[in-house]
């Protein structure tokens, strides 16, 4: 078990990841909660590793004081005497916290000779005790066998084919997550490194792994070829390497080769169970799992409220089940389009409760397919019950985004803006093109007038939706929040020419018209414009979704005695309740 448990809020993990690497240099093990398997349940593994720990790490920030995991922890912690406090920006540990010393490192730059990162260490190591020699030779012994999975390279020429190098990267990190004896870096944070040049040791020493594994796929016609190393991460020696050159059809074969054979090189013994957990596709057809991937490329990368994106969603997974009837994953991916269809989109013909029911009836352990569950339970008013199977979804997969997404969205439509944060915050965190859940999170800190916060969650929101722009000037659901964070940082005039270039490209989107409304009305502060955007947007919405949305949104509280916001969400309601 390790030595120290580091306990932080998702906005702070680069200081995170800082402070564990310093703490391994100097000898100690250390968790953190990017290890969890996933067979693991979440809440089981944290109490485990707080119990076992010697130190509880636990970083405050203002995030982190708003918490309830961090708070928890902390809590533990601090009954069990093992806690141990830093700020990085500043904010002071919350009651009962504020009784315990708490040492400041904000700015901190690694500096050992800071006066705090001095106290932090001083009381790790009074908690700790000496280390052994043995501990302090390097990470790799004292974290023993830990790997991140790099995304693997596509090499076929030809970017289209990106879904499928992705997919075995992903599909690789999921079969090594189900050994016991191996913890795996998750792959939001591995693909972080996508499309960079790297340095396998440097990585390696950053995310405090013993050791890396990297390749390349080239897939033309019906053949592929994949090329994988394992590397030392302290020496940056190959300890095992291989090329497979084969027909498309062994490509579940070679995923599991290169799983065993990793295995095999660290030395680790495989459960029965486990073994037979890696052995587990979901389908056995290739061309139904190449369908999938491609699904799922689009679900992750396309643009968000893009009908024609859930539309393609839905087309891909029908053919994927028509190939095999049998295959959870894609019914579940299928049901999650759908109800964007229906929810969001306003297709009442578009049912998606029999393909999740269907997930389900073949794996019982799909988190997504249970937030669609919720999704119908919630439109019923059945909101308990939805947040019964929000609940389960996350014992499942605390580490889906969808599942995060899901519950933020359900909580905020609830009123409950604090409670969603810490959701929205993690969903962001998970998917890093995610900037509609940054702009969520700005809705959410308006309330609690937390103007750093809310400046801080603005500058992310334009560093996101610019980069979504510049990869692809056709996505036009990034213009209005680029416009709401430009405004939130006082550059009222780009946030205007975001506002006119959004109006004049895609003028009948519901989700355009609305989000424009809302920047319109909080941050530039012109209620007409906002309201002419907000009757042309009541005039065309299909939705009972986002009706409960905008009755939830503060964004919509300055206008909803206004008599022009009244009389157009009047007429909308009487429309949507005759197509009914």
């Amino acid at each position: 078990m390790s030595d120290v448990f580091v306990s932080y809020a998702r906005s702070t993990e680069p200081q995170a990841m800082k402070i564990a690497a310093a703490l391994r240099a100097k000898g100690y093990s250390v968790w953190r909660d990017d290890e969890i398997p996933a067979h693991r349940a979440y809440a089981d593994v944290i109490e485990e590793r707080l119990k076992s720990s010697k130190a509880v790490v636990v970083i405050w920030s203002t995030d982190a004081a708003k918490s309830q995991w961090v708070r928890s922890e902390a809590n533990a912690a601090r009954a069990a005497g093992t806690l141990v406090q830093i700020s990085v920006d500043g904010t002071l540990p919350p009651m009962p916290f504020d009784q315990v010393e708490c040492a400041e490192l904000k700015g901190w730059n690694g500096d050992a000779e800071a006066s705090g990162w001095r106290k932090l260490a001083d009381s790790v190591a009074a908690l700790v005790g000496p280390i052994s020699v043995e501990q302090g030779e390097g990470h790799s012994r004292r974290r023993g066998n830990s790997i991140c999975v790099l995304p693997f390279v596509n090499m076929s020429g030809e970017a289209e084919q990106e879904y499928f190098s992705d997919g075995i990267s992903e599909d690789i990190t999921t079969d090594l997550s189900k050994v016991s004896a191996l913890s795996v870096t998750a792959r939001n944070t591995a693909f972080m490194f996508k499309g960079q040049a790297v340095d396998v040791c440097d990585i390696a020493k950053k995310l405090g792994v013993s050791h890396v594994l990297e390749g390349s796929v080239r897939k033309s016609g019906g053949r592929v070829r994949i090329n994988a190393q394992l590397i030392d991460g302290r020496t940056g020696d190959h300890l095992w390497a291989e090329r497979y050159d084969r027909e498309l059809d062994d490509i579940f074969t070679i995923q599991d080769e290169i799983s065993h054979s990793i295995v095999d090189a660290l030395k680790l013994k495989l459960l029965p169970e486990e073994r037979k957990a890696i052995q587990q596709r979901g389908t056995e057809n290739v061309d139904a799992y190449n369908l999938y991937l491609k699904a799922r490329q689009h679900w992750i990368s396309g643009v968000y409220g893009d009908i024609g994106k859930d539309q393609a969603i839905v087309r891909l997974c029908r053919q994927a089940v028509a190939l095999d009837p049998n295959y959870a994953q894609a019914w579940a991916l299928m049901a999650l389009a759908q109800a964007e269809l229906r929810f969001w989109h306003g297709i009442v013909t578009e049912n998606a409760l029999p393909a999740a029911e269907h997930a389900l009836s073949l794996n019982r352990d799909i988190p997504e397919a249970l937030c669609v569950k919720a999704r119908y339970l919630e439109d019923e008013g059945q909101e308990d019950a939805a947040n019964r199977e929000i609940d389960a979804a996350l014992q499942l997969d605390p580490e889906s985004w969808e599942v995060n997404r899901e519950a933020a969205r359900l909580l905020f439509r609830g009123g409950r803006y604090r409670e969603a944060i810490p959701f929205f915050e993690k969903a962001a965190h998970l998917m890093t093109g995610d900037f509609h859940s940054l702009a969520m999170l700005m809705t959410c800190y308006k309330p609690m007038a937390d103007k750093s916060l809310l400046r801080k969650t603005a500058e992310r929101l334009v560093q996101r939706t610019e980069a979504a722009i510049a990869k692809d000037p056709a996505n036009m659901a990034a213009l209005p929040p680029l416009a709401t964070g430009l405004a939130t940082l006082g550059q009222e005039e780009r946030a205007c020419d975001a506002i006119n270039r959004a109006s004049l490209l895609d003028p009948e989107n519901v989700s355009t018209l609305y989000n424009l409304a809302c920047t319109l009305n909080c941050q530039i502060e012109d209620r007409d414009a906002a309201l002419d955007m907000l009757e042309r947007f009541f005039e065309r919405l299909t939705s009972t979704t986002i009706l409960k949305h905008i009755q939830a949104d503060p964004d919509m509280d300055s206008l909803r005695d206004h008599p022009r916001f009244k009389a157009a969400l009047a007429s909308a309601k009487a429309r949507l309740a005759k197509k009914l």
